[in-house]
């Protein structure tokens, strides 16, 4: 049975695509490589790391060779989570789906990044599925690794992606291995070239929990209405807006923090609570805002081979 692992399952590594000269932080690639550098310190302490990069030699002076595989590769931007491969795992192998990028409905040039996939796909273990005839990026989708997919109207049902698909609920049920798609209509942030992505508005974690940013009222009340696959409503948990781009991995949950330090702590409780056995780490991630991203859209998670149940 084909199934999206949810992002608190066991990892086998993290993959990040490097900033550099040609990417637009060229007027602060040193401010970046440092945010850079501090997630790759975080991650190679839990589990192995992927980088890809068109200057490996440069990076590797940064951060080392140690639990690092690098893949020299052209690159066009940074945000590995909307290009990078989605995996799902089926009959106990990790197929390694590749989906159409073209930085979210054309607003960009991504030729580069869409093409990553292909030119990794034999450094890394997992059967490859061409899906390049679907747009689907993997910060437009939250799962909990039981057949559920959280999403949102305005990014996946969204014309500059859909290419005249009509049936988008029937095509990440068919591709994904889901069962139920939940859609949300509300909810957005200010200069979001995502179109919506859930990532920045509601995260799915364990024992039905979904973690929102808060201020949106017509949000909430949208998450209030929703049920669990049992017909139970969701425990939802309240952090300031922008926090909930945190990502999950092994043993950790890396949280973005900004200036506001009351906010910053606010959002590490939050996160205690919902990951009592986890490590909360903070990563300063104000440079990331300045190109309307943050932690979770730079990095994408593999799951370990075994997750299949």
């Amino acid at each position: 049975m084909r199934r999206l692992p949810a992002e608190w399952e066991p990892q086998e590594a993290i993959l990040l695509t490097w900033p550099h000269a040609a990417t637009d932080w060229h007027d602060s690639l040193e401010k970046v490589t440092e945010c850079y550098v501090s997630l790759a310190r975080e991650i190679v302490r839990r589990e192995a790391l992927w980088i890809v990069t068109p200057e490996p030699e440069r990076v590797k002076a940064l951060v080392g060779e140690e639990n690092i595989r690098y893949f020299e590769c052209p690159t066009n931007d940074t945000w590995s989570r909307d290009h990078a491969f989605i995996s799902v795992v089926e009959d106990g192998e990790r197929r390694l789906l590749d989906f159409r990028f073209n930085a979210w409905g054309g607003k960009f040039e991504a030729s580069l990044d869409n093409a990553i996939n292909r030119r990794i796909r034999d450094g890394i273990r997992g059967v490859y599925e061409d899906h390049l005839d679907l747009e689907l990026e993997g910060g437009s989708i939250e799962s909990d690794g039981r057949g559920t997919i959280l999403t949102t109207v305005r990014c996946n049902l969204n014309p500059n992606r859909r290419s005249g698909r009509e049936d988008m609920d029937r095509e990440l049920k068919r591709r994904l291995g889901a069962e139920r798609i939940l859609w949300l209509r509300s909810g957005g942030l200010e200069h979001d070239d995502t179109d919506g992505h859930i990532d920045t508005l509601a995260r799915l974690a364990p024992d039905d929990t979904i973690l929102y940013g808060e201020g949106d009222e017509a949000l909430l009340r949208e998450l209030q209405t929703l049920r669990t696959a049992e017909g139970k409503p969701y425990r939802l948990v309240g952090m300031p807006p922008y926090h909930v781009n945190f990502l999950i991995m092994n043993g950790a949950v890396l949280v973005p923090f900004y200036e506001n330090k009351e906010d910053n702590e606010r959002a590490r409780k939050a996160l205690e609570n919902v990951f009592p056995e986890r490590e909360i780490v903070g990563i300063d991630c104000r440079i990331l805002l300045t190109q309307n991203g943050s932690l979770h859209c730079s990095t994408m998670q593999f799951p370990a081979i075994d997750t299949e149940k």
